[in-house]
């Protein structure tokens, strides 16, 4: 969505916290992490990792935008699975952000009407709209607008509401298939007409870039001109954002296609370039601040008592387990593709026996390179096949495929992830070394997920748990993510 001159993008992010990114950029090409609408997934217990895990539940696809007439972002979203309907709010985008009870409404979109009416379009399979109370927390009237005809195979979701030129839109998903526009002349409940928008379009990318673009939204620029902007499944990288020009013809909208294929590149908008005024994630983190980042996210909750950041990342453990997805306060951070090379510099002196720390190429199909203590012995170890299954429960907490002896408290851990979806892609390989200069490689190779149920792509994971008792801690100097 755009305000003023400032355009504003949100994502799903399930069970990982805080959740729901908010980014920004001023050219719709350069993006820099701004804050969290939901600072801390504090809806269930499960969200914690106790008494239950929450794996791919939480923030599905949510909705943000702005209302002018109390100057106010509203995020608003239903944790899947368990956790209820929310809304956020907050006058400034960098926040804080205000917690309110809300409705649940699946894959909702809001919508603020020019008499300042704020509606809702949600729904799989039927579509609805709902006119929310005042102030958005509530709901006053509800109605079915839509039911997904029997020719289109599989139900419409996704929904993304809008009001243009008098008329109301709403832009609905079919799965993976591509993106379908509903329109309504007569109000906001309808009845609507269905158009295909972008269905089933072959991507012209490069290779390993993913397929057909879907469930996306649209914006249009202060100098008039449209873009659809959605995502293609490229796994095991994850959902990438992609973006095309669109026009409007007798008020039913179109992409903007290359030889009948979503573009494999687009002119840069009509928009001076934003480069220099947004702050990319940086590259070498040195974490001397005593907050994160918002291109850091945990998986799950954490235990806020066993962490801390300012003189380096400084994690304790924080949970007894032989499960790296049982093990609180894991801190992930996403992996640019095509290929990124993630090393972190680990002290390691304050370990006590049984507890393990390292780095993973974390998704249901995971390997680590990590620092193991027992018997007051040391060792750097490279483990494989730390697996769940589509019910997100552990099926393997993985095998020991190699290690060696190492002494001192400093090490420096490497982990290399190639996340095309093509021919040699879908690789994760591991090293370390003992003076951060020269690199041995260890262990084998992770073949990585390409199966979409898990929604998410892989992720660096930083990590520290014990298998014995609480009381040991790691401190990371530094994470460091290079481009070969």
């Amino acid at each position: 969505m755009r305000v003023d001159d400032t355009y504003y993008y949100t994502a799903s992010t399930f069970h990982h916290s805080p959740g729901a990114p908010l980014l920004r950029s001023y050219d719709l090409v350069h993006w820099e992490y701004l804050s969290h609408s939901v600072p801390r997934l504090d809806f269930d217990a499960s969200y914690d990792l106790s008494r239950g895990r929450s794996y791919v539940n939480g923030i599905w696809a949510s909705t943000l935008q702005y209302r002018k007439s109390n100057e106010t972002f509203y995020w608003m979203g239903c944790m899947h699975n368990v956790g209820g309907g929310w809304v956020f709010t907050a006058k400034s985008p960098e926040g804080p952000w205000e917690k309110h009870k809300g409705g649940c409404y699946y894959d909702m979109g809001l919508l603020v009407d020019d008499d300042d009416t704020m509606y809702v379009a949600y729904g799989n399979g039927t579509i609805s709209v709902a006119q929310l109370s005042a102030d958005g927390f509530s709901q006053v009237n509800n109605q079915a607008v839509f039911k997904t005809p029997d020719n289109i195979s599989g139900p419409l979701e996704g929904s993304r509401f809008y009001k243009i030129d008098g008329d109301y839109y709403i832009f609905v998903t079919q799965y993976a298939n591509g993106e379908y526009v509903l329109r309504s002349t007569n109000g906001p409940f309808g009845p609507y007409e269905l158009r295909p928008f972008a269905v089933k379009l072959p991507y012209a990318g490069a290779a390993g870039s993913g397929g057909s673009p879907h469930q996306g939204g649209i914006v249009q620029t202060q100098n008039g001109d449209w873009y659809y902007m959605a995502f293609n499944d490229s796994f095991p990288g994850g959902r990438l954002p992609v973006m095309a020009p669109m026009t409007w013809a007798d008020g039913w909208p179109s992409v903007t296609l290359v030889d009948g294929k979503w573009g494999g590149t687009y002119p840069f908008p009509d928009l001076p370039c934003g480069s220099n005024r947004v702050k990319p994630p940086a590259k070498k983190e040195a974490f001397a601040e005593e907050t994160l980042g918002h291109e850091w996210e945990w998986n799950h909750n954490p235990d806020n008592t066993k962490w801390s950041s300012g003189a380096g990342l400084t994690l304790q453990t924080a949970t007894v387990t032989d499960d790296l997805y049982a093990a609180r306060n894991t801190l992930t951070r996403r992996i640019e593709g095509p290929v990124s090379i993630a090393t972190i510099e680990l002290d390691h002196g304050k370990m006590q026996n049984g507890d393990v720390a390292g780095l993973a190429a974390l998704r249901d199909a995971s390997a680590w390179i990590g620092v193991k203590k027992a018997n007051g012995a040391t060792r750097v170890v490279m483990t494989n096949g730390v697996n769940m299954n589509t019910s997100w429960t552990t099926t393997s907490t993985g095998t020991e495929v190699a290690g060696a002896d190492v002494s001192g408290d400093k090490i420096w851990l490497r982990v290399e992830a190639n996340v095309r979806t093509d021919a040699g892609g879908a690789q994760a390989r591991f090293s370390y070394s003992t003076d951060g200069n020269r690199f041995t490689s260890l262990g084998n190779t992770l073949n990585m997920n390409k199966d979409w149920q898990y929604f998410l792509g892989y992720r660096f994971g930083i990590f520290n748990y014990a298998t014995q008792s609480l009381g040991g801690s790691v401190n990371v100097a530094s994470f460091e993510v290079t481009r070969p």
